[in-house]
């Protein structure tokens, strides 16, 4: 089995930081990186959710650490997808980041279990994507005369669950569509366990999905490493995690 590659986190949270709303995993004077939970959408949905539902905007108050604006998220994340998120805490960074994630330069890391078996340990998935119907505007499509999508992947463990064969891979959107990963999961016949819209999870009392955003690397000071930040697998991912050889060590 291959060893995912582990970049340490470039600078701990101090230890006051356990009481805060969301999970901190770095933190400086330009940017934070979190730790989403799985189900905590980063912006509000339809007027009619915003009473209901709780979203990430609820708690960037108590992220400002002295600062007179709360951060903002830089990108997105699904609702359903854990792991790192990068916000920047001032107009400068958010423009700084925003420009980077445009080019490209930000690193990123996905951890996904699918299921099925994917016939080569890593490969390019190279696939255009294209909404699905106006009305389901967030869903998407392989289509040819979609807009360019590309996912690098590797197999970094392989298994079984009480359905049949699972699969660990550790992937790279080359492009930043919505839904990629999921759509080129599914399109390429290993749908990713947990998947609601492109698999084959019920509704309710599914196991939640299995995408977990692992690491982000970051080049955001020009005489400095590159930051480089990784997010412990959540709860609901471990099960399966491990029936595909991982260890917490790893």
């Amino acid at each position: 089995m291959a060893r995912p590659d582990r970049p340490e986190n470039s600078q701990a949270p101090g230890q006051n930081d356990a009481e805060l709303p969301v999970p901190l995993l770095y933190r400086d004077a330009m940017m934070l990186v979190i730790d989403k939970p799985a189900g905590l959408p980063v912006h509000s949905g339809p007027p009619a959710q915003r009473r209901s539902i709780p979203v990430l905007t609820d708690h960037l108050d108590a992220l400002r650490f002295g600062l007179p604006r709360r951060p903002e998220a830089a990108h997105r994340l699904d609702k359903d997808t854990s792991g790192c998120l990068v916000l920047g805490r001032h107009p400068r960074a958010m423009a700084e980041l925003n420009q980077m994630f445009r080019d490209g330069r930000i690193g990123k890391t996905y951890w996904a279990i699918v299921q099925g078996e994917p016939a080569l340990d890593e490969g390019l998935i190279d696939l255009p994507l294209g909404r699905r119907s106006p009305e389901r505007g967030w869903w998407m499509k392989v289509d040819p005369a979609g807009l360019p999508s590309q996912t690098r992947y590797r197999v970094l463990g392989r298994g079984h669950d009480g359905a049949g064969p699972i699969a660990w891979l550790a992937m790279e959107p080359l492009t930043g569509r919505t839904h990629q990963l999921r759509v080129h999961c599914q399109a390429s016949g290993w749908p990713m366990l947990g998947d609601e819209i492109y698999g084959t999870a019920p509704r309710e009392g599914g196991p939640g999905l299995q995408l977990h955003a692992r690491a982000v690397t970051i080049p955001l000071y020009k005489k400095r490493e590159p930051i480089a930040v990784t997010a412990p697998p959540p709860p609901h991912m471990l099960a399966a995690l491990q029936a595909c050889g991982w260890h917490p060590s790893d």
